[in-house]
């Protein structure tokens, strides 16, 4: 389907009675009426039906221009032929084992092939899992137990972790003014916060004085060289540079939390920065749109893990661990995407934010896109955004942004409820000049009827 045979959105809703009926049923059975909080939004989201290629398509029969991606994990879109092919294959040989299978040396290859610090993997279910494990092996390496995080950055829900994922200028700083170790969630015990060293994203000589006076204690410092939840901006060398003398001055265990921004090069975001993790988790692309996560490092490292002579360091495994099917489908992903499929997305995500950044300018609104790679981000207020603390909008901004994600979708195109978003290797400039010239027009209109929004 062309983009202009889309139906126009002026006279559709956001969110089709389809859905709005779906939503009703699942409040009775799920709390909140959704499985996951971060993809939900008011009155409730559309409830997909099936996908193609770059489009999603709701239970209304609605087609919408999906920058979600399910969070950025679908890097070839949706029901992508080689992968299905693949899924296939393995499904007919069987779902799971008591035993390993030759389709777990083959991914873990190939991500050794793409990085030489991924020498060793594990495979794990999540994200989430992968950085849970990854810490506890830093604290088996180490003999340590806390850890450093950088203020706002997600990654997953662990409870040291969550530590200060989502604080406010009212309980950002502590009293010598550095990040605070701030609850997110309620019942976080005290214990956790002391085991947490919270680090400023954007302020590297703040975070060397904050490393060189806890460094010592620290079993592991974590850190997303392009967090999403931080504004979706490139970490600066200098903060880079910071943390890597750290870890090597101290002793500390670094992870790189490459969930979401492995996508950025061939061989992953950390080389992009000049930083040489000792431990790298990914999920999300690696798993061809299944279940998925992985703790990957040198040999010497890695055999923190190793139970092949008795009771290891640190145990992990599960039930689903390795499973071929998101085997099969990982390393198909990864297969297509080559050198040549991440230039060309690349590519894509710099023209997507120029095109915005241009549009932005040419109508005088007060809104800046960050991103880079196949990344992007849409924040409302003139300044430039460096980190956590820039990009936290305001309460009038904060509306603002949740009218514009709501405006798109009326649009036909679907991005995460902070209005970011990610490309897809189905789309070309096509679709890259759609979502541009929509987008300028949602926020030139919204912040028209609010023109004192700042960030």
């Amino acid at each position: 389907m062309k983009l202009d045979q889309v139906h126009s959105s002026e006279s559709r809703s956001a969110v089709g009675d389809g859905s709005k009926s779906a939503y009703a049923r699942e409040r009775k059975v799920v709390p909140g009426g959704s499985m996951r909080a971060a993809s939900w939004f008011q009155p409730n989201p559309p409830y997909a039906a099936r996908g193609e290629g770059c489009w999603v398509i709701d239970i209304d029969g609605r087609r919408l221009l999906d920058c979600a991606n399910n969070f950025f994990s679908l890097i070839h879109g949706h029901a992508y032929a080689p992968v299905l092919d693949a899924v296939r294959g393995a499904m007919t040989k069987g779902t799971a084992f008591g035993m390993p299978t030759e389709s777990e040396i083959l991914l873990a290859e190939a991500l050794a092939a793409r990085n030489p610090r991924m020498e060793q993997t594990r495979f794990c279910n999540s994200g989430t899992e992968a950085v849970l494990a990854a810490i506890k092996g830093a604290r088996g390496l180490t003999g340590r137990h806390r850890i450093a995080k950088f203020e706002g950055c997600y990654h997953g829900a662990y409870d040291w972790v969550e530590v200060s994922l989502d604080p406010t200028p009212a309980n950002w700083d502590d009293k010598n003014g550095n990040p605070a170790s701030v609850r997110c969630n309620a019942g976080t015990p005290d214990t956790v916060l002391r085991d947490v060293v919270v680090l400023p994203y954007d302020d590297p000589q703040r975070c060397a004085d904050i490393l060189r006076r806890e460094g010592a204690t620290l079993a592991a410092v974590i850190v997303d060289p392009h967090a999403s939840r931080a504004g979706t901006v490139p970490m600066s060398r200098e903060t880079a540079s910071v943390i890597q003398e750290a870890c090597r001055r101290d002793g500390i265990i670094l992870i790189a939390d490459e969930v979401i921004s492995f996508r950025l090069s061939y061989e992953g975001a950390s080389p992009l920065f000049g930083l040489e993790p000792d431990l790298i988790t990914t999920a999300k692309i690696i798993g061809g749109g299944l279940p998925i996560g992985a703790v990957s490092g040198r040999t010497n490292l890695m055999a923190v893990f190793d139970h092949s002579a008795g009771k290891p360091k640190v145990s992990m495994g599960g039930t689903f661990s390795a499973n071929p099917l998101s085997m099969a489908a990982g390393l198909t992903s990864l297969e297509h995407y080559s050198r040549p499929v991440v230039d060309r997305l690349n590519s894509l995500g710099d023209l997507l934010r120029a095109k915005i950044g241009k549009g932005f300018a040419d109508a005088g609104v007060a809104a800046t896109v960050t991103g880079m790679g196949s990344l992007f981000r849409v924040h409302i207020g003139p300044d430039k955004v460096t980190g956590y603390r820039s990009a936290f909008p305001t309460s009038e901004a904060g509306k603002l942004i949740r009218r514009i994600q709501l405006a798109m979708l009326d649009e036909n195109v679907l991005l995460t409820p902070n209005c970011s978003g990610a490309l897809s290797s189905p789309m070309t400039e096509v679709e890259v000049s759609s979502i541009a010239d929509k987008l300028v027009r949602v926020v030139k209109r919204e912040l028209g009827d609010h023109p004192g929004a700042t960030t």
